[in-house]
């Protein structure tokens, strides 16, 4: 019997995985980091699978600095769903730097490698969670209907991170220990989780995030707002006026620069005012006019779903659920008379 190596079947599911969000997004550049980090992780579980299941030993040199790349990698995939004022490109490139490090410590100093590893996944771990400390709101530059789906995703990916670094240790141990007698079972059962989640949470925030448009001409800095209901009504007359909340490719980015008010006024207003975070501010209008569409046509579920700016069932149901306890269908069936539903 042909002995495939559980690395091996990771690989394939990161590729359907990666296939079929190709197919369904398409090329969209904003999920580049994504797509790029699926695919690492895909390369890495099939080096793992050749070095550990057939017994490549060459590939002990290549698995670090790959290894090395998924950390930064990830940062700079959640990244892409913040809007960055500055264009301090240099700090960007200050991520890619851990590869050449520790290629460097391949050829001069091997005994490094271990502990390098182990500092940058959990480094780049702490380093993830700062980055979506504020919640939700955080990820600006997310469709508002996944923008808490994303950042579940933030932060399950920094436990993946810290769990691979948690892994690594325990095959250090091996090696101490028994000379790494159990280290190729450590490798094919349990680092591979983290590889999975990482690729996993990368596809769900690559779903969050908005596709690609021109950018609507930037706003004059505009005057200091003194009150938080002034910012809200600006806003509103946004969702009310000119139904922006129909678009289920809005941001908190977007919509800051449609109001002409920064993002971060915008989500401390609602935060304050509304006691909620701008998605799901956002949501309850779309919810509002789902359950519109609902009682007063014959629209089906999925269309008014659609008409009112989600893009996924999974989210709209959700929501719907937070806002009327119920589904969408008990919904319909609970504020619709016998005359309506017969038509």
């Amino acid at each position: 019997m042909i002995f495939v190596p559980l690395p091996f079947v990771v690989a394939v599911l990161l590729l359907a995985l990666l296939a079929a969000t190709l197919r369904s997004q398409g090329e969209a550049k904003g999920n580049r980091p994504f797509l790029a980090l699926i695919a690492l992780c895909a390369l890495q579980s099939t080096l793992l699978g050749l070095r550990w299941g057939y017994g490549v030993v060459e590939l002990r040199y290549a698995l670090p600095v790959l290894a090395s790349c998924i950390p930064p990698l990830v940062w700079a995939s959640f990244s892409s769903l913040i809007h960055h004022d500055d264009d301090s490109g240099y700090i960007s490139w200050l991520h890619a730097a851990p590869p050449f490090a520790m290629l460097l410590l391949v050829l001069l100093a091997p005994g490094l490698i271990d502990a390098a590893l182990l500092s940058l996944f959990v480094g780049y771990s702490l380093a993830l969670l700062s980055l979506g400390r504020t919640g939700p709101d955080a990820l600006d530059e997310a469709r508002l209907d996944g923008a808490v789906s994303a950042h579940r995703a933030l932060v399950l990916a920094a436990v993946s991170l810290c769990l691979s670094a948690f892994f690594d240790l325990v095959i250090l141990l091996d090696f101490e220990w028994s000379q790494g007698a159990n280290a190729a079972l450590i490798v094919s059962n349990a680092n591979l989780v983290a590889l999975l989640l990482i690729g996993g949470t990368a596809i769900v925030a690559a779903r969050a995030r908005a596709l690609s448009t021109v950018p609507a001409d930037a706003a004059q800095a505009p005057s200091m707002v003194d009150h938080d209901r002034e910012i809200l009504s600006r806003v509103d007359r946004l969702l009310v006026e000119q139904k922006l909340f129909r678009d289920d490719n809005l941001t908190l980015s977007r919509l800051a620069r449609r109001a002409g008010v920064p993002a971060r006024q915008i989500s401390g207003a609602i935060n304050r005012i509304a006691r909620k975070n701008v998605s799901q501010y956002i949501n309850d209008r779309r919810i509002a006019e789902a359950c519109r569409l609902l009682k007063e046509t014959d629209m089906s579920v999925t269309a008014a779903m659609l008409d009112c700016g989600f893009q996924t069932k999974s989210n709209f149901n959700r929501e719907f659920r937070r806002v009327t306890s119920v589904s969408p269908a008990a919904w319909r069936e609970r504020n619709r008379s016998p005359s309506e539903i017969g038509g």
